[in-house]
């Protein structure tokens, strides 16, 4: 299932990246990198042998940047508030290098009796997790009670926004999934 989903976002990414209502080089960029984060995560259930998982956490690690990078270099007044906007994308690249990096570092064994299960490793897991949750729920909800109460046909121009944060919250919560997956 998760890899139908991100499969089926990596191919709407990529469509929003060679469209030609793209909103010049940083939307193009962004889906981009949505479309190469969704592709990962399409197969990463699947437990494939990738060569060198260091490459991917360090290709996200740089992703990660992209997003506060373009909105603070955008030139625009409010850039700091377009940086805060930014942050869920922000977030779900770190949540990838987190996970490509994991599964890079092997277990940590430790002697039977001293596990507590809190380790910074889990910690962090837990904290990327549940902010994609938020993340998630707030995107998947906020257009319901404008959804309700339409009543006349749908135009294509007016669901735009709604399909939009349908995929942005559907793949942060397959992202939050993955990262406990992923363990």
């Amino acid at each position: 299932m998760l890899t139908a989903l991100f499969g089926a976002a990596a191919g709407y990414a990529l469509r929003q990246c060679v469209s030609p209502r793209s909103a010049g080089w940083r939307s193009s960029g962004d889906h981009l990198l949505h479309t190469v984060m969704a592709a990962a995560m399409a197969v990463m259930p699947w437990h494939l042998h990738v060569p060198s998982p260091a490459v991917l956490t360090v290709f996200f690690a740089g992703a990660t940047l992209w997003f506060p990078v373009t909105a603070v270099m955008g030139g625009q007044a409010g850039r700091w508030m377009d940086a805060v906007r930014r942050f869920p994308d922000t977030v779900g690249m770190v949540a990838m290098a987190w996970m490509t990096h994991r599964e890079t570092t092997p277990p940590r064994l430790v002697p039977i009796g001293q596990e507590t299960g809190l380790d910074a490793g889990n910690m962090v897991t837990a904290v990327l997790a549940l902010y994609l949750l938020v993340c998630a729920l707030r995107s998947l909800t906020q257009d319901m009670p404008v959804l309700r109460a339409s009543r006349g046909p749908v135009i294509s121009a007016s669901i735009s926004g709604p399909c939009t944060r349908f995929w942005q919250g559907s793949t942060a919560m397959g992202t939050a999934i993955m990262l406990f997956m992923h363990h």
